[in-house]
């Protein structure tokens, strides 16, 4: 191959070299227009901001209201005796069963009476032996006199036939309490119910020897037709219980205290009210509280001895602010509602809550009257964020309205 065939060939190649060059230039300057068009175009269309929700907000007021308060309580029968034996000896006889019913009066436990009836006994043997001495020191008396009397015999003899006949008499007494305390002892052994009520367990069982000085009764008897159930106030609850009720004594205000609720353990009212009757004398100083009583009727006995439940006490509050426990959020020990402002944004707000009615809180601090929450869809809100407020359909419930 010569020269002038070679020469031609490279320029071709040169050619074409330069020709890819510069449609890889007009590509890639395309793709840079293409790209500065899409980036403005992206920009142009950036989507809307969201738009603010529609929240239901309510305007707080004041309400004079009742609250109820739960106070943890336990009962105990109008009378609760242990049943113990006053002699010792062996248990003959178990008269009842445990739980049963018994009356007043009513035998339950027998103990041997055997060697009591024996004391018995012998105590009226003495008794008579008493009688008989007195009987002769009379007849030594009525023997004397006559000769004194006539100076037979010195007056002397009589004084000592007289002193003995004292003495005598004496004895007869003596013998007469012997004889009564052998018939109570006797009557010992016969136990009997000191009032009507239900029995509990019977640990001694027949043929068990029991005494007066066993640590463990032979059982317990309740007296239950009414209740006593036993409930404790802090210091601060009962000045508030004591500061409304008209009376200047204790005694006064108990008076004009209203019924009360007891909350059985199932959390089930109990079907009677009950009465506060009695205000401990003092506080308890290990636990700052103060114990008051209130008694219920129990014709059916469904209340026993020992049972516990709940007081429900109701509590007057005047102008009180009620917000709605569904517009409150818990956070960190710390109870928060979400106040509206005038320019429709939200502000979370700790509130102070000092009681409970219904579903809803009672409120010391945090919001006042006229302040506007949301009531609704709080989970979501976040501090400062913009809303549309719609007026709520609903009112804020109560269980009681002061009259």
């Amino acid at each position: 191959m010569n020269s002038e065939t070679i020469i031609p060939k490279t320029v071709a190649i040169a050619k074409t070299k330069l020709n890819q060059i510069s449609i890889m230039k007009k590509v890639t300057l395309l793709s840079l227009i293409a790209l500065f068009f899409i980036s403005c175009a992206d920009k142009n269309t950036a989507p809307a901001a969201p738009e603010a929700p529609q929240l239901p907000v309510l305007s707080i007021i004041n309400e004079d209201v009742t609250t109820e308060t739960e106070y943890p309580a336990s009962i105990q029968g109008t009378v609760d005796v242990e049943i113990r034996p006053q002699v010792s000896g062996n248990l003959d006889c178990v008269l009842v069963d445990e739980g049963a019913y018994v009356t007043k009066g009513q035998s339950l436990f027998k103990i041997n009476e055997r060697p009591f009836r024996e004391q018995l006994n012998n105590a009226l043997a003495s008794l008579h032996a008493a009688e008989a001495a007195l009987i002769n020191t009379q007849l030594e008396v009525d023997k004397l006199t006559p000769l004194v009397q006539n100076k037979v015999v010195s007056d002397y003899q009589l004084k000592t036939a007289k002193a003995s006949q004292k003495i005598a008499a004496a004895n007869i007494e003596q013998a007469r309490a012997m004889v009564a305390s052998a018939r109570i002892n006797l009557g010992y052994t016969n136990v009997k119910a000191p009032v009507s009520g239900y029995i509990g367990r019977l640990p001694k069982k027949q043929g068990s020897l029991v005494s007066a000085t066993d640590i463990e009764p032979l059982t317990t008897l309740s007296d239950v037709h009414e209740v006593f159930v036993y409930f404790s106030l802090g210091e601060t609850d009962f000045i508030k219980f004591k500061s409304q009720y008209a009376g200047t004594t204790i005694g006064d205000k108990i008076k004009n205290l209203p019924p009360v609720t007891l909350i059985l353990a199932d959390n089930n009212a109990y079907a009677k009210a009950g009465k506060i009757d009695m205000v401990d004398g003092q506080f308890d100083k290990t636990t700052g509280a103060i114990t008051l009583r209130a008694t219920f009727p129990n014709a059916n006995g469904t209340l026993r001895s020992g049972n516990t439940g709940k007081i429900r006490l109701g509590i007057n509050h005047d102008d009180a602010i009620l917000v709605p426990q569904s517009a409150t959020i818990e956070m960190q020990d710390k109870v928060f509602v979400f106040t509206l402002n005038k320019e429709n944004k939200v502000n979370k707000m700790p509130v102070t809550i000092i009681g409970k009615s219904g579903t809803n809180y009672l409120i010391s601090d945090g919001v006042k009257t006229g302040d506007q929450i949301v009531l609704s869809g709080i989970d979501k809100l976040q501090e400062g964020q913009l809303i549309q407020p719609q007026k709520a359909a609903v009112e804020v419930a109560q269980i009681i309205t002061k009259k």
